[in-house]
């Protein structure tokens, strides 16, 4: 990064401050002339890109305009401490140093660190890849605590935790958000454990935010989680909300559920209980127990890729196709090119999905994972696919995971049940084969 980069991310860093303290005073009425208080603190010509979405986003037309609104219907120090903490420190200051480090360095260094506090879990969902680790497995508060210090000296300050039920463990991550103020962390949850003395922590601490698994409506989602869970999602969900704390959904997409996650109704019923964000995944075949019928075919998978692109126009919530999406990001995001993966056992993996490593947190550093053979073979690999519909060396490029795992001397960090790459690879082939036709007519289109 060059000084002219250095002084406009200073100076774009400095605008996003001052708009969002105008909008504070009466969000309603300043959204409108926030771009020409932008316009006069940035020089023309600078962050057109952004500049254009946004005077896209405060049109009073569109689906946006009404989310910026519901933004500011949040309590009032938690929004302001999400929008210091993950658009000032993650993204904007942040990234800057992200990026200075990795010219320095050499190696990818991530926006986001995921890592499992937990391998335990109070429900045993069918597919579900964490369950493929054992439920004995811990990072101690000091490691965590620990990975997050180094994680700031790299620029990242957006940790997200997985699982596991990360909630298990309710008073470390409510003790984390304590010590790191500057940071945001997410965390995704089953919901089953969110009462109303967490969402009393979460409005004192103000840098946690839930996203709720959600695999569609009471009969799909029940039929994955357990009977009863639907409901005591609601009930989460309506306790967020009437805290006014903010919260997303993440859903996996499978051949079973695909009609209901990307319905009309089910995007209604999410805005309706108050999430502000959803994720999809990809369902991933990973584990020796893994279903590969669960995978979505081709046609299932455009017609989400059809109907998210299309609500995304028209509903107020923010949502993201972590597999559809690609061109957003210029592809493969992991390896820590954006983010990478501790497990419970300390493993550090490029990939929530790729249960493979060379390295571990409590033997290393994070830069020196992020040198390891692994790491570097993302690093010099990426993208992995021109064609931004066939991102993931795993499920649309097998041979290249295969490949990279076998040349890096990786080894499966699965203890439970460790798993070939050979096994993983040779039930993404077919699949592979099958999509690339339908994604190549995409992306031509």
């Amino acid at each position: 990064m060059n000084v002219i980069d250095v002084v406009k991310n200073a100076a774009f860093s400095s605008a996003v401050s001052r708009i969002l303290n105008y909008l504070e005073n009466n969000p309603e009425e300043n959204i409108q002339k926030a771009m020409e208080l932008a316009d006069k603190i940035v020089p023309e010509g600078w962050y057109e890109s952004q500049r254009s979405a946004f005077r896209k986003a405060i049109d009073q037309k569109s689906n946006w305009y009404q989310l910026i609104l519901k933004a500011y219907q949040l309590d009032e120090g938690v929004r302001k401490t999400f929008f210091q903490n993950f658009i000032i420190n993650a993204t904007l200051k942040g990234s800057a140093v992200q990026q200075q480090i990795s010219e320095r360095e050499n190696c990818n260094v991530p926006w986001a660190i995921l890592l499992d506090p937990t391998s335990a879990c109070n429900l045993h969902c069918t597919g579900c890849w964490a369950a493929e680790y054992g439920h004995k497995l811990n990072l101690t508060i000091e490691m965590i605590d620990n990975i997050v210090e180094q994680g700031k000296k790299l620029g990242t300050y957006m940790y997200i935790y997985t699982g596991g039920e990360p909630m298990v463990r309710k008073k470390d991550l409510i003790t984390l958000c304590e010590r790191h103020p500057d940071c945001e962390f997410l965390s995704f949850t089953n919901g089953t454990l969110i009462d109303e003395e967490f969402c009393q922590e979460m409005l004192r601490v103000k840098n946690f935010v839930p996203a709720i698994s959600l695999e569609g409506f009471e009969t799909s989602n029940d039929g994955r989680r357990g009977t009863g869970v639907f409901d005591k999602v609601k009930n989460a969900m309506q306790l967020l909300k009437t805290h006014k704390l903010p919260f997303g959904i993440s859903t996996c997409y499978t051949s079973a559920n695909w009609q209901d996650i990307s319905s009309e109704e089910f995007f209604d019923m999410m805005i309706d209980a108050g999430a502000l964000f959803v994720w999809f995944f990809h369902y991933m075949p990973v584990g020796n127990e893994a279903v590969p019928e669960l995978l979505p075919t081709p046609d299932q998978r455009e017609a989400i890729y059809n109907r998210i692109r299309g609500f995304r126009e028209t509903k107020p919530i923010f949502s993201m196709d972590f597999q559809n999406d690609a061109e957003y990001v210029g592809g493969c995001i992991a390896g820590g090119r954006n983010y990478l993966h501790i497990n419970a056992a300390g493993d550090v993996e490029p990939c929530v999905f790729i249960h493979y490593s060379n390295v571990n947190i409590h033997d290393t550093t994070l830069l020196e994972a992020l040198k390891s053979p692994l790491f570097m073979a993302y690093r010099n690999g990426q993208p992995f696919n021109e064609n931004m519909l066939r991102p993931c060396p795993m499920l649309e490029n097998p041979e290249y995971l295969r490949e990279m795992v076998k040349n890096t001397g990786a080894v499966s960090t699965d203890l439970q049940s460790p798993e070939s790459v050979d096994h993983l690879c040779d039930k993404c082939v077919s699949y592979s084969c099958e999509w690339k036709k339908t994604a190549n007519r995409l992306w031509k289109s």
